[in-house]
């Protein structure tokens, strides 16, 4: 069960007032609100982006128990509080494949996160298919796309958040082009804490 404290609750009806007029459904304004409460940052509502039923694509997997797999520790353990109060959805980091790298063109959470999407996917398909969260690593998102191309099994969703300057904007533009599930935050904004925040709005949504 999750409680929210007043200050959170005051800080959400802040937010939702001070909000630019935009044609979001539910999910995706709740989505927005968490990525604007994270950030302390108003101008993130003009960089989100969402595929077309995203969020209750993302929705209805965790519902039905889909895995959650993350690029970093970090946003591992942002969404395991809110799992474990919620649909307890097990979450999976990259770093628990990296012992198995010997891939010597691929960074290890490219590599990481890649072997752990091909076996969660492998046990969690159609309805629980895993849902994919990258705060970190434009690396591990652009590889992800490229061995999906091909793929017979796509993830739920996936979070298309990596932070800086090399290859972050042609990653998420990368993400964009294709007709996978996703919100991304464009620019070079991004994070684990951002990442978690769009899945943890979305857990909050399961009770």
């Amino acid at each position: 069960m999750v409680i929210d404290h007043p200050i959170f609750l005051e800080s959400i009806k802040f937010i939702r007032s001070h909000l630019e007029v935009n044609d979001l459904n539910y999910l995706e304004k709740k989505v927005l609100e968490r990525l604007v409460h994270t950030s302390g940052d108003f101008s993130v509502q003009n960089l989100i982006d969402f595929s077309e039923g995203a969020c209750e694509k993302g929705l209805r997997a965790l519902k039905n128990g889909s895995p959650i797999l993350t690029d970093t520790d970090m946003a591992a353990a942002a969404i395991k509080s809110m799992s474990e109060n919620t649909t307890r959805n097990k979450v999976f980091t990259a770093k628990m494949w990296f012992r198995k790298n010997n891939h010597t063109k691929l960074t290890k959470t490219a590599y990481g996160l890649s072997e752990g999407w091909k076996e969660l996917s492998s046990i969690n398909s159609g309805n629980k298919s895993p849902i994919v969260v990258i705060g970190s690593s434009p690396t591990a998102l652009t590889y992800l796309i490229d061995i999906l191309e091909n793929a017979k099994d796509l993830p739920s969703l996936i979070i298309g958040m990596p932070v800086g300057f090399i290859g972050v904007e042609k990653s998420k533009n990368k993400l964009i082009s294709t007709d996978l599930p996703r919100i991304v935050l464009n620019s070079t904004r991004g994070g684990a804490a951002m990442a978690a925040a769009a899945v943890n709005a979305l857990l909050r949504e399961t009770i």
